[in-house]
């Protein structure tokens, strides 16, 4: 099967599914539009956000349109809730008439993409990403796998791959199986590198990384550095880390969020940065930084300073 090609800017879906705070339908519709208008042609969601409402509305969004790379997850599925009128518990501000149930079967995994693709509303999806096995690693090696593995070899899907927040389980998958892609989050960042053993194996097998939570959950996303650390609110420690980084990007011309999604890119494991928005400003103003060049001494800077990794 061909190679799929990816670009280098992507759209995270996550933030459209009401993650934390809910995002009215005119608005959720008007960024998709946005990151369309700014060229970006790579839209990532999953059942999980927002209990298929980030899928819905990709999918309404993305009708009509070509010329797109579109990837959904499994290892979720979504089933009638037993009582009605609560919230969703996992982060996102939904009402929870659903549930979602661990299912990294091979049976659960095709039923995980029959709805994908019923909830998107679109005939196909090009990647299908194992989602968060990190409970169920040796299932999803080899029964979530096999399953996409198969759907691959007829066709279903252009590329599969896995989706984590860690590096370690990612590694097994491309030692253990064949996979195209892997969607890191978080662990190739201005703050975090602890993922470069995983990014140097991809180069050497060819498996290509969607980076993924630049920011960190939000520490790196504004100039001032502010806010949480991969959801949970930043220790002194990193917050004074991202500060000195961000002084270093100030002496440079460049901002803080300019430099998050710039660095990932230098590694040549890394083909797609992917950036969620809840709001068409939001992707105008990160489209506008990452068209802008980073000067080398910024990162040569970094790693005299002992900022980054020396590798870097």
């Amino acid at each position: 099967m061909e190679r799929i090609q990816l670009p280098r800017h992507g759209f995270g879906g996550a933030p459209i599914g009401n993650l934390f705070e809910e995002v009215a339908e005119e608005r959720a519709r008007a960024t998709i539009d946005a990151a369309w208008d700014q060229g970006v042609r790579l839209y990532d969601t999953a059942p999980h956000y927002g209990l298929g409402l980030s899928e819905r509305r990709l999918g309404a969004a993305l009708t009509g349109r070509s010329g797109y790379v579109l990837s959904t997850k499994v290892g979720r599925l979504l089933v009638p809730a037993s009582s009605g009128g609560a919230r969703d518990g996992e982060g996102f501000d939904v009402p929870a008439d659903l549930v979602r149930q661990w299912d990294f079967s091979r049976d659960g995994v095709r039923r995980s993409l029959e709805e994908s693709l019923a909830r998107l509303g679109l005939p196909a999806i090009d990647i299908a990403l194992i989602h968060d096995p990190d409970e169920h690693v040796d299932q999803a090696i080899v029964e979530a796998y096999a399953a996409l593995a198969q759907v691959r070899a007829e066709g279903g899907v252009r590329a599969i791959g896995v989706g984590m927040n860690q590096w370690q389980v990612p590694l097994r998958f491309i030692q253990e199986t064949d996979i195209d892609v892997v969607m890191l989050a978080g662990r190739y960042t201005l703050l975090d590198q602890s993922g470069l053993p995983l990014l140097d194996e991809c180069v050497k097998r060819g498996v290509r990384v969607l980076a993924a939570g630049v920011f960190n959950s939000g520490l790196l996303a504004t100039p001032e550095p502010a806010g949480t650390y991969n959801y949970v609110p930043a220790p002194e420690p990193l917050l004074e880390k991202a500060r000195r980084i961000a002084g270093v990007c100030e002496r440079h011309g460049v901002s803080l969020p300019q430099a998050a999604m710039a660095f990932p890119l230098r590694h040549p494991a890394i083909a797609t940065v992917v950036i969620g928005a809840r709001a068409p400003q939001e992707v105008t103003t990160n489209a506008a930084l990452w068209s802008r060049p980073v000067p080398d001494e910024l990162w040569a800077e970094l790693e005299a300073e002992g900022l980054l990794s020396e590798r870097e």
